[in-house]
């Protein structure tokens, strides 16, 4: 068959490694990189690991997948320094080991969905503006006018709010999908041209603005030059999703001198990152993919399961096998 997959982040990569043992699969990504949210940044000698930190493997069909890739290194288990924190300091700490184990891409953690992209025809920079279902099959249209035909089946691996405003109306799923939201995040990140030293490699911060702070250097694989990457809170970024970014620079360098320390002030590099669809609630009893047969179109994603990397695999996985039969 011929099969058309609409996103190349870890759901839609999944889902065209298994396919396309059996058919011819394209997948269609409007950024010039894969890997989603899975993503890293660099700036000049500084990287950052900006969207997801790292993923665990909890099923043994997630272990048995990424295994061949821990054998390569392009996949190694991140042994940091953990602690929570509050606004009064630490509330507990302890050394991540192997078990359980937290997995980071090496030595970046898009070095991951890189590599599962190997061997794939994904189209980079090409933005589908349209979808419609044919008597031919499925057909889409490019940003710039092209328009491509004759897809046995659509897969669409994007988050949930762009996949309600791409898709025709009709779909058995389409009435769930409006019921789905996934939320907003802040990513700031913070550049040192002198070593820095902080209590802990990796921190859950609770009761603030900021979820998360981690010293990028401390994963495995890692450019040496300091850097600091802080998470915001999905609740204060939902409220603050326009503010502007001046702004938002301030206050989350507020919020990481509480927990860090005012040694952050002393940044040369800083950068702000808005991710509008960073995460989605854990669903209850949910599917993890929605298909419509008739039409032979599915959807796919982490938020038709929970916000993680493990869920977008399963959710591609799941994708990949009820088209397979």
């Amino acid at each position: 068959m011929k099969i058309a997959i609409i996103g190349a982040g870890m759901a839609g990569l999944t889902a065209a490694r298994a396919l396309s043992q059996q058919h011819e699969v394209v997948v269609f990504e409007k950024s010039r990189g894969v890997g989603g949210r899975i993503a890293t940044r660099q700036h000049e000698a500084f990287f950052f690991d900006h969207g997801a930190q790292f993923f665990a493997a909890k099923t043994p069909v997630f272990r048995d997948f990424i295994a061949p890739y821990l054998d390569t290194g392009v996949v190694a288990i991140w042994k940091g320094h953990f602690q929570e924190r509050d606004k009064h300091g630490v509330l507990s700490e302890r050394e991540w080991s192997d078990e359980p184990a937290h997995y980071v891409g090496t030595p970046s953690m898009n070095a991951f969905p890189k590599a599962l992209a190997q061997g794939l025809a994904v189209r980079r920079n090409t933005q589908i503006q349209a979808v419609e279902k044919t008597p031919s099959g499925w057909s889409l249209s490019v940003e710039g006018g092209e328009n491509l035909s004759g897809y046995d089946w659509l897969i669409s691996a994007i988050p949930v709010a762009q996949v309600s405003a791409l898709l025709p109306g009709g779909m058995t799923f389409s009435s769930l999908l409006s019921k789905i939201e996934m939320q907003a995040c802040y990513s700031l990140m913070l550049g040192f041209d002198e070593p820095i030293s902080f209590e802990f490699d990796a921190a859950l911060i609770h009761e603030a603005d900021i979820s998360w702070v981690s010293v990028n250097a401390s994963k495995p694989g890692r450019n040496a030059d300091p850097t600091l990457l802080v998470h915001s809170t999905n609740r204060w970024a939902e409220a603050n999703v326009d503010l502007p970014r001046a702004q938002v620079i301030e206050h989350l360098l507020h919020e990481t001198a509480i927990q860090a320390g005012t040694i952050v002030h002393q940044a040369t590099h800083v950068d702000v990152q808005r991710w509008l669809y960073a995460n989605a609630e854990k669903r209850v009893d949910a599917e993890p993919c929605f298909i419509d047969f008739d039409q032979r179109m599915t959807v796919c994603g982490d938020w038709c399961i929970h916000g993680r990397i493990e869920a977008a695999f399963l959710s591609g996985h799941a994708a990949a096998a009820a088209i397979a039969g």
